[in-house]
């Protein structure tokens, strides 16, 4: 595969993602195709050597792994993990809000979004709904209107003369976009427009009443190669769908002799801390499923490896100053190792220089990021995996700028480059030479 297919194939997934549950039946779709086993959380397990098994919890997160022909599960894994969330704007329970002849729709804000990029932007809706059936049965829809459908437009200059230098923004009162104008008759509620789209969607579904649902609003236009030479990608939810496609192309394009790992997880931009987050239980409770006996989980965890993906911050050019200068991250340079030494990032002197050895494998060099000493560091779920398995990891990402803004940047080069150094990640045992 070559770096034009893979991205490629990457805006595909990027395209098709719009929120975690999209994401994770993208995921499953092509686990799938390349003969991965799906299994469920409530039922008895039978894994074999040499076959690959799937599950995911919730719709929004899953765990994908293969028992190597040629080795045993004491060996321990070459793990990966990512996340399938994105900073956004959710859609209240009842969001229905009418003022004077306009029909808004009341948002919360998901994570740590930069608020003013979604003003004036082509929005739409996608997510999960869960209905009562014709024959009384609970049933998970997945719904995406694909469409411009919803607008937060500013406030003209005019009224805001401070825009452009104090521009403080109320998340109730500024937030709720625009769908539809009535003059002339009343609209229907918002949740009639969501059946006629579930309908739309899934045909044979005979849905007798929504009872709930986790809704997102979404930048409509997909993503682009931007630069007069295409060295850019732009696009919603880079951070960190870019992560999950590289360890989902990785794991499922990779030979079936060696233990692997990948887990997907909910709710980083959020603290982590649920059901299907790095906090919960999910990968605890499938790993020891994986290894039952206590003491070869132990031994198993012991000789694993994890790479937490997380895309990195890359150095702006319109605020230096922001980035210890020693650190400078660029576009199209190669995959980041975050360090930070009140361990925000999981990586150490020993997880560091396996993934160097790693990457100087495939001819790829990696930058290393640090923040300012006098700057608040972010983290991952890096740290919060390390802890809760005590396996030896390092927190890697594909340098990005605007991070969490409704549109994100990267380089073209980037994604593949990431990628690769996965898939030799996968293939290799760089990872036992410090296991002692």
């Amino acid at each position: 595969m070559n770096q034009s297919h893979y991205n490629k194939d990457l805006f595909s997934f990027l395209s098709s993602s719009p929120t975690p549950y999209h994401a994770v039946s993208g995921i499953e779709d092509v686990l799938r195709l390349r003969g991965f086993i799906q299994l469920q959380e409530n039922e008895h397990w039978q894994l074999e050597k040499g076959c690959s098994y799937f599950l995911t919890r919730e719709n929004s997160a899953t765990i994908a792994f293969t028992l190597g022909s040629d080795e045993e599960r004491d060996h321990g894994f070459r793990m990966l993990a990512a996340h399938t969330d994105s900073p956004c704007l959710q859609l209240k329970p009842r969001p229905d809000i009418k003022i004077g002849t306009y029909h808004q729709l009341g948002v919360e804000v998901y994570g740590g979004s930069l608020l003013g990029s979604w003003f004036d932007r082509d929005l739409s809706v996608a997510g999960r709904v869960v209905c009562e059936m014709a024959d009384g049965q609970l049933a998970v829809l997945l719904v995406d209107f694909k469409r411009p459908m919803l607008t937060i437009p500013s406030i003209a200059i005019h009224f805001n003369r401070d825009a452009n230098t104090n521009n403080s923004i109320d998340r109730q009162k500024h937030l709720p976009p625009i769908i539809a104008q009535a003059v002339d008759k009343q609209l229907p509620k918002f949740k009639s427009l969501l059946l006629d789209q579930l309908t739309l969607e899934h045909p044979k579904a005979m849905i007798k009443e929504i009872l709930a649902s986790d809704l997102f609003c979404y930048d409509f236009h997909g993503p682009i190669y931007i630069g007069i030479n295409n060295e850019f990608i732009s696009s919603g939810r880079l951070d960190n769908l870019l992560s999950c496609h590289a360890g989902m192309m990785a794991l499922a394009h990779s030979d079936r002799t060696k233990n692997s790992f990948l887990f997907c997880a909910n709710h980083e931009e959020n603290g982590s801390t649920s059901a299907t987050g790095a906090h919960g239980s999910f990968i605890d409770s499938v790993f020891e499923r994986i290894v039952p006996h206590a003491e070869a989980k132990r031994i198993s965890l012991s000789n694993s490896f994890l790479i937490s993906m997380d895309n990195a911050h890359a150095a702006h050019p319109n605020f230096m100053d922001k980035i210890d200068p020693a650190h400078e991250i660029h576009l199209n340079k190669g995959p980041v190792i975050k360090l930070n030494a009140n361990q925000r990032y999981a990586t150490n002197s020993l997880s560091a220089a396996t993934y160097m050895h790693i990457c100087k494998e495939v001819d790829i060099t990696p930058q290393e990021f640090v923040m300012r000493s006098d700057m608040p560091c972010g983290s991952t779920i890096g740290p919060i995996t390390a802890a809760r398995l005590g396996v030896k990891t390092i927190d890697i990402g594909a340098p990005t700028l605007a991070m969490h803004s409704i549109r994100e940047l990267t380089g073209s080069c980037d994604p593949f480059l990431l990628y690769q150094t996965i898939v030799q990640f996968l293939s290799c045992n760089t990872h036992r030479q410090l296991s002692k």
